[in-house]
Parts: C-alpha cells; structure tokens; sequence
C-alpha cells in the first residue's frame, strides 16, 4: 500500500484527504456521465419534495408563521441557494462519492469530515425518523377513510391532547400559551417504526432504484401537489390569511416576525434533498453547467409549489387547526369534496371520497420513496466513513449474496425506528434541520478555504460572488440554525430540557466514537491509500444504480 499524500499542519486531527487523492478517487469511478440538466433537476425534486411539505407544514403554520408560512419558504429555500452554489463549485472540482463528508476530509480536516459525517447523521437518519412519522398519520388517515383506523388503532388520552394508540410517538409536544411540555402518552408510533423495518429490508435484500422509475414518483408527487392546489383553490376561504402574519403571542418564535424566521428555521427540513443534486456531479455531462441548473432549477420549482400548497392549506383550514403530522389530508377532508364520493359499504357513512383517497395514496407513495433513500443515504455514508476507518468495520461488511452492507442496515434501521416510534416530529425536525444547517455552512467554509489554499485549482463552475457568497452562505445557513438552537436552549431554561438533552447527548455520542475508535484506526493517519472501490456511495447513485454495484474491498 502507497501513503497518499496528506497534509494537516502538523496537527494530527486536522489531517486532510490531498485534493489529488480526492480526485484520484473520482477517476477510479465507473459512473457513466448521462445525466442532464433535466435528469439532475428531476433528481433534485424527487429528494426535496417530502416530509417537508407533505408533514412539517401544517406544524410550522399552527405553531410559528401562520399564513406566512410562505415567506419562511422564501427564506429557507434563498440559504439553500447559497449553499447550493456552492456545492455545485465542489461537486465540479471533486466529482466523487461521499459528497460533503469527502469535501470536508479533502478542505477542513479529518475532525471536520467526523462532525459532517455525523451531522449528516442528522440529515438522512433522523430525517427518516421524521418521514416515518408523518408517513404514520397518511396511514392512519386512509385506514380511517376505510373505517379501520379506530378497530386497529383506538383514540387514547394523555395530557394535553389525544391520538391513536400504536401511532402516537411515547413523547409529545404540547404548546400551552407561553408554556411547553413533554408529556408521555403511554404508547409509541410501531406504525412508523415498521415502515423503517420495511424500507431497511428491502435496502439488505438489494432493491435497485433506476433513473425512471424516480421520475415516476415526481411525477406521482407533483401530480398530487397540483391536484391539491388545483381542487383546493376552490375551497380558500380569504379570512383564514388574515392576518398573514399573526401577532406574537410573546413566547420567542411564535408568530410575529420572528415566527416567520423560526418557521423558515423548521421548514429548512423541506429542501434536505437538493444535496442529492450534487452528489450526482459524476454522472452529469457537464457537470459546470448542469449541476448549478439542476439545483436552482429544482429549488425554484420547489419553493413555488410550496408556496402554493402552503396557501390553499391555510386558506382552507385556519392555521391554528393544522397541527398533525398529515396536514393535507386534514385539509383534503375539511374541504368535503362530496362531488368526488364513490360508494363503499365500510367506509363512514358508506362513500369514499376518490379524491381525497388518491391524493393521500400518493403522499404515502412520495414518503415511502424519501424513506427509502434517505435510509439508504445513512448507510452509505456510514459505509464510506466506515471504509475510511472512521467506524467500525462491521458497517463495511459486505453481505455475499445480496452485496448490501447488511449490518449497518440493519443497526441504523433500528436505531432509526427507536427515535421514529418515541419522539414527536417537531422535535425530530428541529434536530433534522439544525443538523442540515449547520452542514451546510460548513461546505460553504469549504469553498473558501480552497479559493484561498489553491486559487490555482481547475474549477469548472465557479461560485458567482466567490467567498462573498460562500460567506453570505454560511451567515444563512447558521442563522437559521440559531433559530433552532435557541428554542431548545430556552426550554431547557424555562419548562424542559428534553430537546438540548437529545441533542447534547447526540454530540456526545459522536464526540466519544471519534475518540475512541476513530481517532485511532483512520486509515488516513496510518498511511493506507484508500481508493474508491464502489460505483455508488450516495443517495442520488440510488437512482441510477441501485445498491447491487457495491465491491467488497
């Protein structure tokens, strides 16, 4: 084994991956470059459009932004901008897998490539805990449109509220004026934790994403959001958007301007997936052109449809009313779409509305898939951290029939569906989008390290405004992720600790596996030339390769 060049000043966590070894690695690649400019753009919508609008929305308007929601669209999906233009400058200079956890080793250091890897932990992990529970209540509403949901899941009471038995998360968050507490409820969600066990199965049998059958489910997904908006749009009733911006009740971030930045803070969640785009940059044509169009492209139709789901969600239930994990079926139902109603002896009162049965079919359909990928994001990161000798070996291992990493899977699928069955969503997307935000930021760092430590580097798409928009992006990114902080801070200081804990607990976690295990296996710091031996490592390979590529080393 030859030792690759590596640099870190002396300072044994600051050892970076040589931006040659990087791009030794991504020569390596057996990526074809197919992808296009639409292909990217659809990849990107097919990743952003999910829980975010499907789940958190209804949970920002009733707790945060009100109508103004929309606005918190318009700000969250600008710092995505940001970031993304960025990404698009380091997907083009290191069109490798691994994405910003490989930027970070290559730029940062190894510590920095740890805190992303375990950031994006963050991301895609909890992020799918998060889908899950927004998944549950789509369930939940169609089996009630069938009259099962109360045979199988009864309503119970607990402190504060009500919701269905093996449904409802063991902690919920309940808002009481200027009061918040964190009640248990006596159950937990095993309808959310069995749709992870489901998706991780299939990710260690070796399910194969292709490239059409994506594009399929955006168009299931935009198909959906447009019938809504399109029916919906009927149903508005002006008086629920006013005010648009409700006055703030005097508890930080609820109502009032600053709702509206909390809310934009939350709903962040809701563009997760355009990273995707990036981590494509091996396959893009042109990766100079098409990467930045497949971004802002797929970030501006987003942003649109959002705002426009937002409004007629609002405009059709006053916002006070949407705070479940499935706002748009509360929506769809209180719009009361009698025209569209089809007889069915078990269904209440013996009609089925088709409306409203198709438009959640295809949100459980559009959920199901981002659990998918986002599960499969986890794990390959994990795989390629694991490779890097940064965790322990068994996330690497190899199943010899079904060429998966079966156990990594398989510990993060339970792990995942422990924080899916226990921990409300608004907890769950606070996490997911200060994990998100703060990763963000530091890929903009990226970018100004290296037009600082080599301005000489080929660049094939350089960021316009350079380290001015590099560093508006990280002022973005971290503002928003204040916005998540701060509330957890404040709870912990007024009525309840349980959000910094988790989250204190979280770094805690990271901090001592690094010092434990990965501190002193780095296969970087011992000399040992890693390559890149898979052809997929992302969640947007997912598409066009499926996880059966993976080589053992």
């Amino acid at each position: 084994m030859s030792n690759p060049p590596v640099s870190g000043g002396g300072n044994r966590l600051f050892l970076k991956k040589s931006i040659a070894q990087i791009q030794k690695e991504a020569a390596k690649s057996e990526l074809k470059r197919t992808l296009g400019p639409i292909n990217l753009m659809s990849l990107g919508i097919g990743a952003i459009i999910g829980a975010g609008i499907f789940v958190l929305t209804g949970q920002v308007a009733s707790a945060n932004a009100g109508p103004a929601i929309m606005l918190s669209f318009v700000i969250a999906g600008t710092a995505c901008a940001l970031a993304g233009l960025c990404y698009a400058e380091l997907a083009s200079t290191m069109p490798v897998s691994g994405s910003a956890y490989t930027y970070a080793y290559g730029t940062l250091g190894e510590v920095f490539a740890w805190i992303m890897g375990w950031l994006l932990v963050l991301e895609y992990g909890v992020a799918a805990s998060t889908v899950a529970v927004g998944w549950s209540g789509y369930v939940i509403s169609i089996l009630s449109d069938f009259g099962l949901s109360q045979q199988l899941f009864p309503m119970i009471q607990y402190a504060g509220g009500e919701g269905p038995q093996w449904a409802t998360p063991l902690v919920q968050l309940i808002q009481d004026g200027a009061s918040t507490s964190f009640p248990l409820t006596g159950t937990f969600n095993l309808v959310a934790a069995v749709g992870i066990a489901a998706v991780c199965s299939l990710l260690v049998l070796g399910v194969s994403e292709s490239a059409n059958v994506n594009n399929i489910i955006v168009v299931i997904k935009i198909i959906v959001l447009l019938t809504f908006i399109a029916v919906g749009i009927a149903y508005v009733d002006p008086n629920n958007w006013v005010p648009f911006i409700p006055e703030p009740t005097g508890q930080a971030g609820q109502f009032g301007v600053g709702g509206i930045f909390r809310g934009a803070a939350i709903i962040f969640f809701a563009y997760v997936g355009f990273e995707a785009v990036s981590t494509a940059a091996a396959e893009a044509k042109n990766p100079s052109k098409d990467i930045p169009i497949g971004i802002l492209g797929a970030l501006v139709v987003c942003t649109i449809i959002y705002m426009a789901v937002a409004a007629v969600m609002t405009g059709v239930v006053p916002y006070l009313e949407l705070a479940s994990p499935a706002p748009i079926a509360v929506a769809i139902d209180r719009m009361g779409l009698h025209w569209a109603d089809i007889p069915l002896a078990v269904a209440p009162g013996g009609q089925l509305n088709l409306i409203s049965f198709l438009i959640k079919i295809g949100a459980i359909t559009g959920l199901s898939s981002v659990m998918l990928v986002l599960c499969y994001g986890q794990t390959r990161i994990f795989y390629t951290m694991a490779r890097d000798g940064l965790l322990p070996r068994s996330f690497a291992v190899i199943h010899p029939k079904f060429r998966t990493p079966w156990i990594g899977t398989i510990v993060l699928g339970i792990l995942i569906s422990i924080a899916a069955a226990f921990l409300p969503i608004s907890i769950l997307g606070d996490l997911v989008s200060l994990g998100t935000a703060t990763a963000f930021s530091i890929v903009c760092l990226s970018v100004i390290y290296l037009r600082i430590k080599h301005p000489e580097m080929e660049r094939p798409f350089r960021v316009p405004g350079g380290v001015y928009t590099a560093f508006a992006g990280i002022c973005a990114c971290l503002f928003l992720a204040y916005n998540n902080l701060s509330p957890m801070i404040q709870h912990a200081m007024n009525d309840n600790p349980l959000p910094l804990i988790l989250l204190a607990a979280y770094a805690a976690v990271g901090a001592l596996i690094y010092i434990a295990y990965g501190y002193w296996h780095s296969k970087l710091a011992k000399g040992i030339d890693i390559t890149e031996e898979t052809t997929i490592s992302s969640p947007a390979d997912a598409f066009g390769h499926g996880v059966d590529n993976i080589k053992e080393d």
